[in-house]
C-alpha cells in the first residue's frame, strides 16, 4: 500500500502522521481499517475520494479530518466511536483517519492547510489522483 506523510502547514509544519496508508481504490476504501490492529501514533489512513465515513464494524475509535481538493481541512471529528458515522461533506475530497487524540495534539482545526507527500520523501505533493474513477 502506498504511504504518505501528512503535515499541517498552518501549525508550524507539524506532522499528523508519517505512516499514512492510502486507500484510493474501491476495494481499499471498502476494507478501510476493518479487521486491522489499532492505529499507533504516526499511523493513519487517507481515503481518496471520500465525503463521509462510518464506524460500523470497527473496534476502535478514530479522529477524522475531511480535506478539500486544495488540502484545506473542512471538517474534523474527535473520537468518532464504533457504530457512529460522520455527516456527508460534499466539498470533501479526502478523509484522513488517525488515532484518537491526534487532531487535538496537533491543534488541527477547520481551515488549516494540509500537505500530503509521498513517504518515500521524493518531495512531490500528492495530486489527489485516483485510479478507479
Amino acid at each position: 500500500m502506498e504511504r504518505v506523510v501528512v503535515r499541517n502547514l498552518s501549525r508550524s509544519g507539524i506532522d499528523l502522521g508519517t505512516r499514512i496508508g492510502v486507500a484510493n481504490t474501491f476495494w481499499k476504501r471498502l476494507r478501510g481499517l476493518l479487521r486491522r490492529p489499532p492505529l499507533r501514533r504516526g499511523e493513519g489512513l487517507l481515503l481518496d475520494p471520500c465525503q463521509a465515513v462510518h464506524m460500523y464494524g470497527m473496534k476502535q475509535a478514530l479522529d477524522v479530518a475531511f480535506l478539500g481538493g486544495d488540502g484545506l481541512v473542512i471538517a474534523v471529528y474527535h473520537d468518532l466511536r464504533p457504530g457512529q458515522r460522520s455527516r456527508y461533506h460534499g466539498k470533501a475530497r479526502q478523509a484522513l483517519e488517525l488515532p484518537v487524540g491526534t487532531l487535538q495534539a496537533t491543534d488541527t482545526h477547520v481551515g488549516d492547510q494540509m500537505s500530503v507527500r509521498s513517504a518515500s520523501d521524493d518531495g512531490q505533493a500528492s495530486d489527489g489522483g485516483n485510479d478507479d474513477r
